[in-house]
């Protein structure tokens, strides 16, 4: 299995390689084309919907719709009539829906857009992706993008391929726009407040990412209802190659800003998995279903449903220890939702984003100073953060800790996040590249997510 890895570092390199060594001309075709035009391929998962939460100048406000009918179809198109009806700042955009079981060929064969959005049954989104990439269309895809090393060596390939075709192939990572998670990061990259970023160990890593989610939540101001085949890993993932791909991609993102990464840097040392068991009142109560599909009966133990939705990592990046856990639990407390827990460590502070009872459930950063410099963090504040951020703030707490006071206007929520990075993509579009290490650092992150659930399957 080792050797069948060490060809990825030089296509890494290669995708790289023939991307920046492309004309400038044939850079420039992507924005040449006009206005984009979305083609959402059977949008299973609520994400789908929420890009269109909002609309933008540079897309066409017709999306063409291909999937098979049922239950994901009608909630998607629900979901966008919601939007387009809501008396506040209304969307205006128009479906139009192709039906049938031979979605994936009507929209290759018709390809009435130069966007595919897909969000939806994992296990067959690399096909998606790959057969996207294949006939010429821009990929914009809810994550995970692969859900094992299998996939995972297809994803490879579809990068190459997209590269020799000058197409973008995008995952969304909302959690890069949370301000928690922003301003962590800034204060990360100064030296005078931070350090550096320790090296760490198993015991006590340099950077730690947890997250806690809830199957039954609202979405929208709405109960969300989940498809059934949501809880079979074998199609959604298991929890350790799922919601860890953000998490993964922040450690990343933060650890390592604009560093092009190649999978020779991770060193997987440990990972786990468990499962969380849900009743069936509690299944019917998220899927709206009244009994146990067939296709999960082999996962029921003790007349309860056992999802492997929960993992843990820890690996080194570049030498810097780094831990990443997720768990699912049925339906948070009265009040609560998603929970995201981050420390980095550094030389001279430690940098911890809670968003327990305390902080009213909202991500919230503190800086602990482990030399004293007050002076270096409140000049960071005020000549550095506050010039990007307006109106941040410092706080002392009793245990010695600042508390980074952020702005009401700065916490959007979730589901605004996806307007963010679509506009991202949209910038990404429009100038006919990304960045130098987004591909590069994309293959790292799934190397690791599908590293992780190999070594805990063991």
């Amino acid at each position: 299995m080792k050797k069948r890895f060490l060809t990825i570092p030089f296509l890494a390199f290669l995708i790289f390689f023939q991307y920046c060594s492309a004309p400038n001309n044939e850079k420039m075709e992507l924005s040449d084309k006009g206005k984009v035009t979305i083609m959402s391929l059977d949008p299973g998962h609520f994400h789908a919907g929420l890009i269109h939460k909002t609309m933008y100048p540079q897309v066409d406000s017709t999306v063409y719709v291909f999937a098979p009918e049922g239950a994901e179809l009608d909630d998607y198109i629900k979901r966008i009539a919601g939007y387009n009806s809501r008396e506040e700042s209304p969307t205006a955009w128009n479906i139009e829906v192709e039906k049938g079981d031979d979605y994936l060929a009507k929209m290759i064969s018709k390809k009435p857009g130069n966007v595919m959005v897909v969000a939806g049954k994992n296990d067959q989104k690399i096909n998606y992706i790959s057969a996207a990439i294949a006939n010429g269309i821009h990929v914009y895809a809810d994550k995970p993008l692969v859900i094992n090393q299998e996939g995972f060596q297809k994803l490879v390939s579809a990068f190459e391929a997209a590269s020799e075709k000058n197409l973008l192939l995008y995952d969304i990572m909302t959690e890069r726009f949370e301000i928690a998670s922003l301003l962590q990061r800034e204060l990360s990259m100064l030296p005078a407040v931070f350090g550096e970023l320790e090296n760490g160990s198993l015991e006590n890593p340099a950077i730690t990412k947890e997250s806690v989610h809830h199957f039954f939540k609202y979405v929208s101001g709405n109960p969300l209802v989940r498809p059934d085949w949501f809880f079979d890993v074998t199609k959604e993932g298991e929890g350790i190659v799922d919601v860890t791909t953000h998490l993964v991609d922040l450690i990343q993102w933060e650890a390592f800003p604009e560093v092009i990464l190649d999978t020779i840097d991770v060193q997987m040392l440990t990972a786990k998995r468990w499962p969380t068991s849900l009743t069936l009142d509690e299944f019917s109560k998220v899927t709206g279903k009244t009994a146990f599909p067939e296709f999960l009966q082999k996962n029921l133990k003790n007349g309860n449903l056992e999802v492997f939705c929960n993992g843990e990592m820890n690996y080194t990046l570049k030498g810097k220890h780094a831990k990443v856990s997720v768990i699912w639990n049925f339906e948070a407390p009265e009040g609560a939702g998603d929970t995201h827990y981050s420390m980095m460590r550094g030389t001279k502070a430690n940098l911890i984003i809670r968003q327990g009872k305390e902080e009213n459930f909202k991500p919230t950063l503190y800086v602990a100073l482990l030399e004293g410099q007050d002076q270096e963090l409140e000049n960071a504040i005020a000549s550095t953060l506050q010039v990007k951020y307006p109106g941040l703030g410092l706080q002392k707490q009793e245990n010695g800790e600042y508390l980074i006071v952020i702005p009401e206007s700065y916490h959007i929520g979730h589901e605004a996040h996806f307007g963010q990075v679509t506009e991202k993509f949209l910038e990404y579009y429009e100038s006919g590249k990304m960045p130098d290490w987004e591909v590069p650092n994309m293959i790292v992150k799934y190397y690791t997510t599908t590293k992780a659930l190999e070594v805990a399957r063991k």
